[in-house]
């Protein structure tokens, strides 16, 4: 009898009272679990998208573009068209040499910005001052000052002489020789 009741034991052990797991349904134990990582995609993209903007904007200050190509005469491929002044006198003066001072004979000619009536209309008014700014600029300076290797700084300092000095409302932007002839007495 004892042998009966342990094999009742097992028996009921084995699977006599118990009641056999459910198996889920295919779609309807899948779509809670799909949707919930569909959601989670779509809240990690929002996120992403949300933290790319707001670093774009801080990088950015606000839409000001860091990335800005410098522009210098050094990076530009067309120089700027000019207007020319060029009804000022010829100037004929002296170099300033102590010993065998050359003659000077320039025509000089001024660039403004293009169809600016203020720079013409101002050369134009003050015309004599500077005729007479340039006889006296060329009569300071030595032959050696106004060889052909320094014309350029002779320009550049012509320009900025006559916009401080002279011009008030409006600025030169380039100064040109049309004619340059230094001559050495005899």
């Amino acid at each position: 009898m004892a042998d009966e009741g342990a094999a009742d034991d097992l028996a009921g052990d084995i699977g006599g009272d118990e009641v056999p797991a459910k198996k889920s349904g295919g779609l309807k134990g899948a779509l809670p679990v799909l949707l919930k990582y569909i959601l989670i995609g779509i809240a990690a993209v929002i996120f992403i998208v949300t933290i790319v903007i707001i670093t774009n904007l801080i990088m950015n200050r606000g839409g000001k573009s860091q990335s800005k190509i410098p522009v210098g005469q050094e990076y530009t491929t067309q120089r700027e068209v000019l207007s020319w002044y060029t009804t000022l006198d010829q100037i004929r003066t002296q170099t300033c040499d102590d010993i065998n001072p050359a003659n000077v004979v320039v025509q000089v000619v001024l660039g403004y910005k293009k169809d600016d009536k203020n720079a013409s209309t101002e050369i134009t008014e003050r015309r004599i001052e500077i005729v007479d700014f340039l006889r006296q600029f060329f009569s300071s300076k030595s032959e050696a000052e106004i060889a052909p290797d320094k014309e350029e700084a002779l320009k550049n300092d012509i320009r900025d002489q006559i916009n401080e000095n002279i011009l008030s409302r409006s600025k030169i932007r380039d100064v040109r020789f049309t004619t340059k002839d230094v001559v050495k007495a005899q």
